[in-house]
């Protein structure tokens, strides 16, 4: 079974999840926002080796605590991250552009590209590169499950800021149209901030989509 833990951390709320596969304990944490002993402790609780990090994007409020966890693992994680968001990560996932520091942690050590297949346990995830919040944003998709993790490129009723260094509206959208709308409506959307939601729901309500 695939068990999820979201926990709503930081500055401005960002979802991180806690992914883990019941049967061999072993755990992936989707977007470390910040606080990482708090996502330590949430993995001890429930007995589970922490693996790997996988990041949808390189802004601060989505790695904010990888250094953390780090820290405190005696095995160090792997640390995915597309290459084209590698600058924002150098830059401190721009938490110097609102006057803030951020440890941003030990450097990414895996590329990861669109199409690409990975792993937790017994289930597949398609890395899908989804760019126009950031350059190098990407989701990760589990079809056996029907579930998104699609940090900042949709929320429930909106969609991701384009304003910040290398957005681009145009290409938000696009990938929201070729990436996130080609899934089946009953998709379920856990975005980096806000409640979850599908595919069908934002088809038929989001303003942005019509």
């Amino acid at each position: 079974m695939l068990n999820i833990k979201t926990l709503t951390l930081g500055p401005v709320q960002t979802n991180c999840y806690l992914l883990s596969d019941s049967l061999s304990k072993s755990a992936v944490v989707v977007d470390p926002a910040w606080h990482g002993l708090s996502i330590i402790e949430a993995a001890k609780q429930e007995n589970l080796s922490i693996e790997a990090i996988w990041l949808t994007h390189a802004h601060f409020d989505h790695l904010g605590g990888v250094a953390e966890i780090c820290v405190q693992l005696s095995a160090q994680p792997k640390i995915l991250l597309h290459k084209d968001d590698f600058p924002l990560w150098q830059a401190q996932g721009g938490a110097p552009f609102f006057g803030m520091h951020v440890d941003t942690g030990p450097q990414p050590d895996t590329w990861v590209s669109h199409g690409q297949k990975i792993h937790l346990g017994e289930y597949e995830f398609e890395v899908r590169h989804a760019p126009g919040h950031t350059p190098g944003h990407v989701i990760f998709y589990c079809a056996t499950e029907s579930i998104v993790f699609c940090g900042d490129v949709i929320f429930q009723g909106s969609i991701g800021r384009t304003d910040l260094p290398g957005g681009d509206y145009q290409t938000l959208m696009e990938s929201i149209k070729t990436q996130i709308m080609v899934l089946p409506d009953e998709t379920r959307l856990l975005s980096g901030h806000g409640p979850e939601t599908t595919v069908g729901e934002e088809r038929q309500f989001n303003p942005f989509l019509f």
